[in-house]
């Protein structure tokens, strides 16, 4: 009924239908394409978003992670160098302990004076170096018991009052490297 109308006001043409199919087709997908460029805009745009967020949160956790790298690197280097000598020194405190033993063995010859002289230079000597490389001796005698310092051998009662609770005597002494504890001293505690 609608195209007997349309025949009537005016005649069209094969070339004029196919025409306004091709013309009403193309409308359509322009407004398709008008309205899906939008969505499919935003959901790319917000893919880059969130792409973008995520390689930030990588890059952060990452920097930090660096920056905890090379602190910690450095606290390492700095006492690796502080204690770069630590097995040299350590081997030597035997040899300090004799030179002690040796002092103390000397003091009741009569006619070694010399000998105890010369092994007091060597000591001397000896005690210079190595604090220079940064070795001090723990002060034990008639202090405090610490067991960050001292390591009690056992425990006698106190000659005094005011020594419970001290060291009364120091068996080997107890020394430090750059403020780092190499050997603790063994000491008699007073109880």
């Amino acid at each position: 009924m609608f195209n007997k109308k349309k025949k009537e006001e005016e005649p069209i043409t094969e070339n004029q239908a196919e025409q306004e199919v091709q013309d009403t087709q193309a409308g359509e997908t322009q407004t398709e394409d008008k309205v899906t460029e939008p969505v499919a805009a935003l959901s790319a745009e917000e893919k880059l978003q969130q792409e973008n967020a995520a390689l930030n949160d990588k890059y952060l956790r990452l920097f930090a992670e660096f920056d905890n790298y090379k602190r910690r690197t450095q606290k390492e280097r700095i006492e690796l160098l502080q204690t770069a000598g630590k097995d040299v020194v350590v081997s030597l405190l035997p040899v300090l302990d004799d030179f002690e033993r040796a002092i103390k063995a000397t003091e009741n010859a009569t006619e070694v004076s010399a000998i105890r002289e010369g092994i007091l230079l060597v000591q001397a000597k000896l005690k210079s170096i190595l604090s220079q490389k940064g070795l001090k001796e723990i002060e034990s005698i008639h202090t405090v018991f610490d067991t960050d310092k001292h390591e009690a051998i056992t425990n006698i009662p106190a000659p005094s009052d005011d020594l419970k609770g001290k060291v009364v005597d120091e068996l080997e002494k107890g020394y430090t490297l750059n403020d780092k504890v190499i050997r603790f001293a063994k000491v008699v505690v007073g109880a």
